[in-house]
């Protein structure tokens, strides 16, 4: 059978990925509204903003292995239907994924500049980043609470509290960039300023909602004196598995950060906007494949906690299908939105230019993102064989991407080329990917036969 006749596997999918999807689309849409708003204020703002969220997009991949890490485990666990560990478990996550949020606001609060000349070396764009990290900063800690969180409550299939959160960030955020951005209703105009203070409230209001969410979920609930409490088998179980996927997260971060220095560095006109642009069509590109990405770890981390193997080959068929029909339709609706996007900012002619050809890049390369990344983290990483993936972006990072993107900048090639280089892996790991995933050697338990928590104080 080529593709799965369960008619479950359809409806879980659609119910898990509709609201990892929508959350990610109004993750989507708070960075968008940023752009175009500071977009009226033309490429310094545009640039330095994008620079300076740089590192919160380091942030967001060392967040995002902490989650991955917890769906990983807990996935397995609410499939055994066993709770407690589940909060041990997140536990563990909060403190890691805060610890680090804590250290990169420090960093940013007090060394501002140095941190942002690694991406630039303009002036004008650094200067504006200054102004929106500093304030930026602040909100790391919240952003790190609030994501380990809506992690653990996905694990048990409640994914649409994140939606909800998102869009409650998403009103105030946008509401308080027009108010403070343009100075209006008798506030002052704060321009870059004003975006930064408005992202920040945002953060705090949605980490709070998340909050008293979780101390009233009756389902798993998790209160604050939870966090300090320790299980050491499931704190080594945790460190063993979601260790190598932090570390994909965090190859993959280093990779958009040094592709960002790359594109940065060079000499032609508006290419640090054009690329803000570009990224920013990406993550709109982004926000389906990855809901249904996430979807599908969850329903493959719960069917092999269930002892279902043959289930989940079949499940793995059928996701490939979908997600090379996914990818095929995405890049022609890159193609057909490309100039009327590009036409929402007020940039100049030349990062509009430059923009057009980065777009046709992501739109081409993106077909190869839907699969291999619906195969590798929404399955092989889901499924348990958690090394495989982080060794593979390792490889492709540090040989294949960075080196790449050198030798195109080095060749003095145009910016559209060297950004196809820096995105050339996207296609090639296909192969790496259909190899793998029709082995099924990545199907692995990773639930411990009992798990007892053992409190103490951490």
């Amino acid at each position: 059978m080529i593709i799965t006749r369960d008619k479950s596997f359809y409806r879980s999918l659609l119910f898990l990925a509709i609201p990892i999807a929508l959350q990610n689309l109004i993750t989507f849409a708070v960075g968008f509204a940023d752009n175009v708003m500071l977009g009226t204020l033309g490429d310094s703002a545009v640039s330095g903003v994008y620079m300076a969220n740089q590192v919160q997009t380091l942030l967001q991949f060392f967040s995002g292995g902490v989650e991955a890490a917890i769906l990983v485990l807990a996935a397995q666990y609410w499939g055994k239907g066993e709770a407690e560990p589940i909060k041990r478990i997140a536990a563990t996550g909060i403190r890691l994924s805060v610890s680090v949020g804590l250290m990169l606001t420090l960093a940013c609060i007090f060394f501002p500049s140095t941190v942002l000349r690694f991406f630039s070396d303009e002036g004008a764009i650094i200067d504006t980043g200054v102004t929106y990290l500093r304030i930026l900063a602040f909100s790391f800690v919240p952003f790190c609470i609030t994501q380990s969180l809506i992690a653990t409550a996905r694990s048990t299939e409640a994914a649409r509290i994140g939606f909800f959160v998102s869009l409650s960030s998403f009103l105030l955020n946008v509401g308080l960039n027009y108010l403070l951005i343009f100075g209006k209703l008798g506030l002052p105009r704060l321009e870059v300023k004003g975006a930064a203070i408005a992202t920040l409230v945002s953060r705090i209001a949605e980490c709070l909602i998340m909050i008293i969410y979780t101390l009233k979920n009756k389902k798993l609930p998790l209160y604050p004196r939870e966090i300090f409490l320790r299980d050491k088998q499931l704190v080594s179980d945790f460190y063993r598995y979601g260790l190598p996927v932090l570390g994909g997260h965090l190859v993959w971060a280093v990779n958009i950060m040094c592709g960002s220095s790359i594109m940065g560095h060079q000499t032609a006109d508006g290419v640090v906007a054009a690329l803000s642009i570009a990224n920013t069509l990406h993550s709109l590109a982004y926000v389906l494949m990855n809901g249904m990405s996430g979807a599908v770890g969850i329903i493959v981390g719960k069917t092999i906690g269930m002892g279902r193997e043959e289930k989940v080959k079949e499940y793995s068929r059928t996701t490939q299908l979908i997600f090379i029909a996914l990818g095929l339709l995405t890049c022609g609706a890159l193609f057909l939105i490309r100039a009327p996007f590009i036409s929402l900012y007020g940039v100049s002619e030349e990062a509009k230019t430059v923009a057009s050809q980065l777009i046709s890049v992501v739109a081409i390369t993106f077909v190869g993102t839907c699969y291999q990344s619906a195969c590798l983290t929404g399955l092989v990483k889901s499924g348990g064989d958690i090394s495989f993936v982080f060794k593979l972006d390792l490889i492709f990072v540090f040989l294949v991407n960075l080196p790449l993107g050198l030798v195109a900048t080095r060749l003095g090639l145009a910016p559209w080329l060297v950004f196809g280089a820096l995105k050339l892996d996207q296609l090639i790991k296909c192969i790496v990917a259909a190899i793998k995933i029709n082995r099924y050697n990545w199907i692995k338990n990773l639930t411990r036969t009992e798990a007892r928590p053992t409190e103490e104080n951490s």
